[in-house]
């Protein structure tokens, strides 16, 4: 495969407004009672468009890029699969159907869900000017802070449930241990970090579940 897939600077603009316009109707569709039944299955969707997106805009197709996404995709799936069927990890809770199929009552979708989470803050923490263990520190609280936002969505669309239980704090130490862990390989393996719709993306995702979670709280 080569180095990187071109993308013409011109297109840029385009991707970033048809990104921006699928996530507003994202959040619009899953609210509106008549619209979240055509909505709600579309997430899976949504999950795998924006990863392929991001990786058009990688520029470093070498060995080593490859084994991350191997590495994050299987530890993605595989440490939830654990973590439903023991509640070691991150507590007592099960998938729904909002994610869709599930496989050993885990969505394989999640593994996906994990790589491009991992890419984004992995991208957008690559460009501190600390130490790669800060950056490690700084990448896996910015996706605890991320995963804190999308914990009620997450319910309330049917992703997962914590059976009518506060989330528990082990859900976050357990998100930060192993996204620590992901980001620690992600700084080691020698390829170029930079992609430069990496910031866009984990923006439009934070304003997703956030929006998400300001519907919630007015309803309540």
């Amino acid at each position: 495969m080569p180095a990187s897939i071109p993308i013409a600077p011109r297109y840029h603009p385009t991707v970033r407004t048809v990104l921006t316009l699928a996530y507003i109707a994202g959040v619009i569709g899953l609210q509106l009672p008549g619209l979240a039944v055509y909505f709600r299955p579309l997430s899976p969707f949504t999950l795998i468009s924006s990863l392929v997106v991001l990786l058009l805009y990688h520029t470093d197709w070498r060995p080593a890029f490859y084994l991350y996404l191997v590495l994050a995709v299987l530890t993605g799936y595989f440490i939830e699969l654990l973590g439903v069927h023991t509640g070691l990890i991150f507590g007592h809770y099960a998938y729904g159907w909002g994610l869709g199929f599930r496989l050993w009552e885990v969505p394989p979708v999640i593994g996906i869900n994990w790589l491009a989470l991992s890419y984004c803050c992995g991208s957008v923490c690559s460009h501190l000017k600390v130490p790669t263990y800060a950056k490690v520190i700084a990448a896996a609280t910015l996706m605890v802070v991320l995963d804190f936002f999308i914990e009620p969505v997450a319910v309330e669309l049917d992703f997962w449930t914590w059976f009518d239980q506060p989330v528990p704090l082990r859900n976050y130490i357990g998100w930060w241990l192993v996204s620590a862990v992901l980001f620690s390989v992600w700084y080691a393996l020698p390829f170029r970090k930079e992609n430069r719709l990496a910031k866009w993306l984990l923006t439009l995702q934070f304003l997703f579940f956030i929006s998400h979670n300001l519907f919630i709280f007015l309803r309540k």
